[in-house]
């Protein structure tokens, strides 16, 4: 799932090419994309581009007369661009025809999470809030303490909360956990206030540094190959390969359709956290240790 970095880059290369540009007409594929039906989407057609802005992982499109047209990609969906008028493909599940370009939406996969809003008013692209701490707009150690700290719950889960804070998912806060030093099943109430200020850190210069990084990447071309395993990262998506501050070897939790990836020399003392599914069947011969897988 596209997150702060990716978002906010995007947000950039979109401002580049449709601010203050026409919406001459849109086209959509997928009967699950759009999720409103008032106003009614042909409404932005004709219409020009505003303002561009993120709302958690959503990205926000304000047109004239105050409509805000706003995309969730969920996990698989991606936007591209494409000079003049393209023609959509079977991949696209709809198509924005600006007067400069085109952009596109295409999900990959059978399951249809991505979303299209079309709202109102500041007071419509409010209900779409999830109301997560907004980091950089803050900049406030406590306010991000109380967020994070105002349930108890593990490390990854809070971060990865987006009513708790904005924009983090399933690859950065795995990053974020890293970087930080601890493990992604500790309590967020057991955190004591060094760890929390590490944490603080880590989260701001983690997404910071990535920014900059898909920023440098995608240069100034239009964002392609947006994904949740990159070059570049420490653990994510890094199963079984050497740690970059230890050498010891990555290990993960799989649960559901995701997973969460750690170093147990650098995040958990050295202990293997338990995978639901494999641990439940190997029981007493689940290894305790990272030394014990040999």
């Amino acid at each position: 799932m596209p997150e702060y970095p990716d978002i906010v880059v995007y947000i950039e290369a979109l401002e580049k090419r449709i601010l203050n540009r026409t919406l001459e007409r849109l086209q959509i594929t997928s009967l699950f994309l759009l999720r409103t039906a008032e106003p009614p989407i042909a409404t932005v057609e004709g219409r020009k581009v505003v303002e561009l802005r993120r709302l958690g992982k959503r990205i926000c499109l304000r047109f004239e007369d105050d409509l805000w047209l706003v995309f969730h990609l969920m996990i698989a969906g991606r936007l591209h661009w494409k000079t003049g008028a393209a023609k959509i493909s079977k991949r696209d599940v709809a198509a924005f025809y600006f007067d400069n370009g085109t952009l596109t939406l295409t999900e990959a996969g059978t399951q249809k999470r991505a979303s299209l809003h079309l709202v109102r008013g500041e007071a419509g692209l409010a209900e779409l809030d999830p109301g997560g701490l907004e980091l950089f707009d803050s900049k406030n150690k406590a306010a991000f303490a109380a967020a994070l700290q105002s349930s108890n719950h593990t490390l990854k889960r809070a971060l990865t909360n987006p009513r708790l804070l904005s924009g983090i998912g399933n690859a950065y806060s795995d990053e974020i956990l890293f970087e930080a030093g601890l493990s992604p099943i500790k309590l967020t109430q057991k955190l004591a206030t060094d760890e929390v200020e590490r944490l603080y850190a880590a989260t701001l210069s983690t997404l910071t540094r990535w920014v900059e990084r898909l920023r440098e990447d995608a240069g100034d071309s239009f964002p392609e190959g947006v994904t949740a395993f990159r070059e570049g990262m420490a653990v994510h998506g890094r199963y079984k390969e050497p740690c970059p501050r230890c050498g010891s070897k990555i290990q993960r939790i799989r649960y559901a359709s995701n997973e969460t990836n750690y170093c147990p020399a650098c995040q958990t003392g050295g202990k293997l956290l338990a995978d639901r599914a494999l641990s439940r069947i190997l029981r007493d011969d689940w290894p305790k240790t990272a030394e014990e897988l040999g």
